[in-house]
């Protein structure tokens, strides 16, 4: 085991009440956590690729085939992104109510509908039509990271969440790379004309598409505890025994009960305080025989596994939506990815051109597109890397122990310092971003390989910046995390489309200085926000914790 990531093929550590994974299983599709985990990733990826089909063969070959305009060629860009903020929007509470894996199918599945009839376009308003729907796809990261959260525990949730949407967002750089690599085979070796060759590249990404959304259905499950509206059943009830048993207050790390949420008792993510002895477990009988056989592990007897506090089952919490949509946590989300993952979308339609327009005597088509991969194969590294980051933090400010028992003489003081460090690594992160697109554009270097590193400083920050961001998500509001997370989502497509509308008009369409000039403007909207949310609590009513009496201390950290 490497940090969180297990290797082997054995199955991973479960945390013996809600069943969810303590490592990653990267390598082991057999066991259902790493099964989950790898179309977790993949499908993001084949979905993240398929959406971004176009901006690779769009700047050359399919603006001479259909007869395009620069202005056109915007316009399209556009409205790809537009359907994604609408998809991820209602994916969110789709979530919530049907389980993060039949909506995860559902948009692979009716995304394919588009790509299959992509070939099929001949002019401008069909290129329009069909780049607007095949937008659905870009959907898919909500349910992606929902899912992982509802399989991975605590202790690894920021990186596997990380490390599946850092993975599936490489798929920007498969496609520069794979659309025309197929393009120029099917030209060169097979003698198709361009016209006919562009169009016959989209079977690649059609069957790839509906392959991962048929084995999604057909191979995995919704939550480690079966059917995605029985998800609560177990826990409710492992937690009703506990109390049974003689188990303490539990606490929420760093948040009072009454603040976050409205309610006496805290939510899905308070932790249980008591330790049980052999004696107590043995009278918990209704648990599986999987669960017993792990009940003498040290982090059971430390009181480290996470229970719900109460039998509210989740569906019925009582925080109202707009509750949830207001808070200044949810707000500093939408707006921290509305820079970083708006930056990612809007460069990566761009980044081809942009390179042209840098070096247009020194490339081609295919050389301009495999430089601009670059960008999105960073994902591979760069946004596992932020969750990692995140996790890391975490665990050295004392979140690695989960929980304070309140059998001790006086209760510890909440686990405020692991949340700050995960929330100032987002802040960091937006602010690193700003400041390298605020170089590249000011400076307009000339030099591609210049050009390029500034491209790779940045793209480094942005992409950590939405590992680390849906790292703290799960801890924010975890009785709505499918909201949280698709409003999120549809923050950073706003991002992206506010952004390629700057391209579209600042940017005067790449003229000289006009991509620069765009990249600058990204640039400062990336510091503002990053100065802007330092101050932002990372979760709702942080800084509270009920003490012995009815007394309260507040705690600054």
């Amino acid at each position: 085991m490497v940090l969180g990531f297990q290797f082997s093929f054995q199955p991973p550590p479960l945390n013996p009440l809600t069943k969810k994974a303590q490592r990653i299983p990267v390598f082991n599709p057999i066991d259902r956590h790493g099964r989950v985990f790898f179309f977790s990733w993949m499908g993001f990826m084949v979905a993240f690729w398929a959406w971004y089909t176009f901006p690779p063969l769009l700047t050359h070959t399919i603006k001479h085939s259909l007869h395009l305009t620069p202005t056109q060629i915007s316009n399209s860009n556009i409205l790809s992104l537009v359907a994604t903020l609408l998809v991820r929007l209602i994916s969110g509470w789709a979530c919530d109510r049907y389980g993060p894996r039949l909506v995860f199918a559902s948009i692979l599945l009716l995304g394919s509908i588009p790509i299959g009839l992509a070939p099929l376009i001949t002019n401008v308003t069909g290129l329009y039509i069909i780049r607007f729907f095949i937008g659905i796809l870009g959907g898919s990261f909500v349910p992606c990271q929902v899912w992982c959260t509802a399989w991975f525990d605590k202790n690894v949730v920021g990186t596997a969440n990380a490390v599946a949407g850092g993975w599936g967002n490489a798929g920007g750089g498969v496609t520069y790379f794979v659309m025309p690599a197929v393009f120029d085979s099917l030209v060169g070796r097979w003698g198709m004309s361009e016209g006919k060759a562009w169009r016959v590249t989209f079977v690649v990404p059609l069957v790839c598409l509906l392959v991962c959304g048929l084995g999604l259905m057909l191979l995995c499950e919704d939550t480690p505890g079966g059917r995605w509206r029985e998800r609560d059943r177990g826990l409710n009830l492992g937690a009703a025994e506990g109390r049974a048993e003689g188990d303490e207050e539990t606490v929420i790390e760093g948040v009072d009960p009454k603040s976050a949420s409205g309610a006496e008792t805290p939510t899905a993510t308070a932790t249980a305080t008591a330790t049980m002895d052999e004696e107590e477990k043995g009278s918990a009988k209704t648990m599986s025989d999987t669960e017993s056989t792990t009940r003498t592990r040290p982090d059971v007897e430390r009181g480290e596994v996470v229970v719900p506090a109460s039998t509210q089952n989740l569906e019925g919490t009582t925080t109202p939506a707009l509750t949830i949509l207001l808070s200044p946590q949810t707000i500093f989300h939408i707006l921290t990815y509305f820079c970083s993952f708006g930056s990612e979308l809007a460069i990566n339609s761009v980044l081809s051109s942009y390179f042209l327009s840098i070096s247009p005597s020194s490339l081609t088509q295919t050389s301009a597109s495999n430089y601009a991969a670059i960008f999105g194969f960073l994902n591979f590294f760069t946004r596992p890397l932020g969750g990692l980051v995140s996790d890391l933090l975490y665990k050295s400010f004392g979140g690695a122990s989960s929980t304070s028992s309140t059998t001790s003489p006086s209760p510890s003081p909440p686990k405020a310092k692991p949340l700050w460090a995960r929330k100032l690594l987002i802040s960091l992160s937006t602010l690193l971003s700003g400041t390298f697109l605020l170089l590249l554009g000011l400076l307009a270097p000339t030099s591609l390989g210049t050009v390029i590193g500034l491209v790779i400083l940045a793209a480094i920050f942005i992409e950590a910046g939405n590992g680390a961001n849906f790292g703290l998500i799960p801890f924010v509001w975890p009785e709505r995390n499918g909201v949280v997370s698709g409003v999120t989502g549809a923050g950073g497509n706003l991002g992206g489309v506010l952004f390629a509308l700057v391209f579209r008009f600042v940017g005067g369409h790449g003229g000289k200085g006009g991509y620069e000039k765009a990249i600058w403007i990204l640039g400062v909207v990336n510091l503002v926000v990053g100065v802007g949310g330092l101050g932002v609590r990372p979760v709702p009513g942080m800084g509270s914790i009920r003490r012995e009496g009815g007394r309260r201390r507040r705690w600054l950290w």
